[in-house]
């Protein structure tokens, strides 16, 4: 019997020639775009998802490769999930990654669960990323994408088991150029489309001036000081800044000094030379394991601390409440609390969480 997906269009060429690459391996394709997001101001922004103009782009590209296509409204799911919590996050003193989020509760729940309730048996997206199953464990993990330039692993992280078995990744093995290509052969119009970078709710404005609009709290100037707590300026508020951040700082100190700690305790943000910028290790929460259902004892591998970040090798040490302790081998920098952290194996996504706070001297020792 035919298999049916559903795969998300963002009106960008991934998710187009992924809904093209399974129509042409016999799956009944059925086209979605999710509207997650309405702004008065979208029309300014580019290299976004979510305008009108995307829309428009997907059920062009949904005609031309002659299947079904809908906009699912997500907006209010999406406000709820993802928007409110980036707010919060940002002014708690974290650097949050909304992306993450809304692949965990909008594209690989809300949407699995509408495909499901119309009888469609996969969901699809236009991430590179590859998924096979364990042969030991009968487990789906996840591998990193053959063209590691654009390698999507990192924002994947959290999805279940269920999630998994149900998800098709058909760009994984394929390199950018190849779908460009594939997309051009084809007479596709988004195949010189460019590429979403901004957060779609965001795009080119100010995260600050955003998350100002949407909040009722005060956004107070406090003190920034250096790693010995001497006073040496004035912030403009915290969700201005995030860890690692050297330009932007409004004020000069004779030196490059870097943040390296929001404490929203006392409304402080610490600010440290390039050598003062780097920390041993971290605590990280709500971890989520694909290789095995759970870590049971301390491991050596590779983790990343940003989507971008080169990976370092590590120490990782389970605890409790599913919380682990990361300990580099060498001293890593821009470790942001709300960040993902993301371990590896090799190609293989071990798992990965949430930054909860950097360790310190000899909190990092094993």
């Amino acid at each position: 019997m035919q298999k049916s997906v559903m795969v998300g269009m963002s009106g960008g060429v991934d998710s187009t020639v992924a809904a093209a690459i399974l129509q042409e391996q016999g799956y009944k394709v059925i086209g979605v775009t999710l509207k997650l997001w309405d702004d008065d101001n979208q029309a300014e922004y580019n290299k976004t998802c979510c305008s009108l103009e995307d829309i428009d782009d997907a059920r062009n590209a949904a005609y031309d490769l002659g299947i079904p296509y809908y906009v699912l409204n997500m907006k209010e799911l999406f406000l709820e999930e993802v928007v409110n919590p980036f707010v919060d996050s940002y002014l708690k003193g974290f650097t949050p990654n909304p992306c993450i989020i809304c692949n965990q509760k909008i594209k690989f729940e809300a949407m699995l669960k509408k495909a499901l309730s119309m009888d469609i048996d996969y969901i699809a997206t236009g991430h590179y990323v590859q998924k096979q199953v364990d042969a030991q464990t009968g487990r789906y993990v996840l591998k990193k994408a053959v063209d590691l330039t654009k390698d999507q692993s990192y924002v994947l992280y959290m999805l279940s088991q269920e999630q998994l078995e149900r998800s098709l990744f058909p760009l994984g093995s394929y390199k950018k150029s190849q779908v460009r290509e594939i997309a051009a052969k084809m007479n596709l119009k988004v195949s010189v489309k460019p590429d979403s970078q901004d957060i779609c709710f965001v795009g080119k404005g100010n995260y600050a001036d955003f998350i100002i609009n949407r909040t009722d709290e005060k956004i107070l100037p406090g003190s920034f000081t250096d790693t010995a707590g001497n006073v040496i300026g004035t912030h403009q508020g915290l969700i201005r800044y995030t860890v690692g951040q050297r330009k932007g700082l409004g004020t000069t100190f004779g030196r490059p000094m870097y943040v390296v700690e929001k404490r929203k305790e006392d409304n402080t943000i610490v600010l440290g030379t390039k050598d003062e910028a780097v920390f041993p290790g971290l605590m990280a929460d709500r971890m989520n394991y694909l290789l095995f259902e759970e870590l049971t004892s301390p491991i050596k591998a590779k983790v990343k601390v940003r989507y971008k970040a080169q990976e370092a090798d590590a120490v990782i040490v389970p605890l409790e409440s599913c919380q682990a302790k990361i300990v580099f081998d060498q001293p890593q920098p821009y470790v942001a609390p709300g960040q993902g952290v993301v371990i590896y194996q090799e190609d293989m996504v071990i798992g990965g969480g949430t930054i909860l706070r950097a360790l310190h001297g000899e909190e990092a020792v094993l």
